[in-house]
């Protein structure tokens, strides 16, 4: 058996599916992307496919992850960790259907049943997430997790500040303590203002506090912690194992929130999982993302003991045109129950992708982040 040929498609909201095949007609689907540079991604899958996938044997999983990675000069970041992650997956997928067992069955099997889920609330510029969180609530949902602030001065006012204190206060006000909020500071505020806002949010105990500061300057989460009892969570903008050691030595940080989609696949992840549980460290992987990379993380949390929580993007405010359901076949299979979602049982990632809808929707979708600027002209962190 080898890899005989591949595809890509760019499809709404903002996502890229990579569909490979080998030559005893095996189908696995991965989900290579950074959100905003679908094209310079699927050169980069291209290229790796062209070059080191095609005529392979697929099952070498781990040898292909070391060639792709090894074996050019220039390693990581997100362009090319999101590369490989996407074609790990669909190996993996491919892997788990050639044997007929779930990709949790191949990673040690499962530690757990079913995980706990977050939903969404708000928006960008966060607002009405009082009566937002009620609704998810009432929807069954018993974790949420709501962006802190829109763009931030280096140092900002009283004002700024108070702000974000009374938007977690309204959450907190129409759910009870009975409901875990997180507070996402998306590398939106510098670390002169993430210690006033850390201390600020205290006393509404946020489940966790994501990425309080960007993660080139990860050296500032000890002091950050200093100012603050509620868990400090970061990853989705780190690529590799290399990137996270150097938060665990640290201690600082209490979730890793490693992207299956851009830290370099199920192979990766689940090292960073392992490392992190060394650490005393959860996981609760990202997932702003489609339906493979969902699976993807699912398959990880399924066989790690330290997952926590997990995210994903049903009804999140990215996705206006499309959204998770609308590519599986059987929608079934991401069926939240009381805050949880069962381990996908399938063959390989346990989801059947829906691959008319994915060609009937493809297209260049050209989707980009927005760019904020502050009021003196200057960009801001987005």
């Amino acid at each position: 058996m080898e890899i005989v040929d591949y595809e890509l498609f760019e499809v709404p909201p903002r996502w890229l599916f990579l569909r490979v095949e080998t030559s005893d007609g095996t189908v696995g689907w991965g989900e290579p992307i950074v959100e905003g540079r679908a094209r310079t991604v699927r050169a980069a899958v291209a290229e790796l496919m062209d070059s080191y996938l095609l005529g392979a044997d697929p099952t070498r999983i781990e040898d292909h992850w070391q060639t792709m990675y090894r074996g050019g000069f220039y390693r990581g970041g997100p362009i090319l960790m999101s590369a490989i992650a996407g074609i790990d997956q669909a190996l993996w997928d491919i892997k788990g259907k050639r044997l007929d067992v779930p990709v949790h069955e191949l990673l040690g099997g499962k530690a757990r049943d079913r995980i706990r889920v977050y939903q969404w609330i708000g928006g960008d510029r966060p607002a009405d997430v009082g009566a937002a969180a009620a609704e998810q609530v009432e929807a069954g949902f018993t974790a949420l997790k709501m962006n802190a602030t829109p763009e931030l001065r280096r140092i900002d006012t009283p004002r700024a500040v108070q702000d974000a204190v009374d938007r977690i206060a309204q959450v907190r006000d129409a759910v009870g303590a009975e409901v875990d909020i997180g507070v996402d500071f998306h590398g939106r505020v510098a670390k002169s203002m993430a210690k006033r806002l850390v201390e600020a949010l205290e006393p509404y105990d946020p489940f966790f506090v994501e990425e309080p500061v960007l993660p080139e300057h990860n050296d500032a989460l000890p002091a950050i912690a200093e100012h603050t009892s509620a868990p400090i969570a970061t990853g989705e903008r780190m690529y590799s194992r290399w990137d996270f050691k150097e938060v665990f030595e640290q201690g600082a940080v209490d979730v890793v929130q490693p992207d299956l989609s851009h830290a370099g696949g199920i192979t990766e992840v689940k090292k960073i999982a392992d490392m992190a549980e060394a650490y005393d460290v959860a996981l609760a992987p990202h997932c702003p993302l489609g339906p493979v990379a969902l699976a993807s993380c699912l398959q990880v949390d399924a066989c790690s003991p330290n997952a926590l929580i997990q995210e994903q993007s049903l009804d999140i405010h990215y996705n206006e045109t499309s959204d998770v359901l609308d590519y599986l076949a059987d929608a079934s299979v991401f069926e939240y129950e009381d805050g949880f979602v069962d381990i996908p049982d399938g063959p390989g990632l346990g989801i059947d992708v829906d691959e008319s809808h994915v060609r009937a929707q493809s297209g260049d979708v050209d989707w980009h982040n927005p760019v904020w600027r502050h009021d003196d002209g200057s960009v801001a962190e987005w």
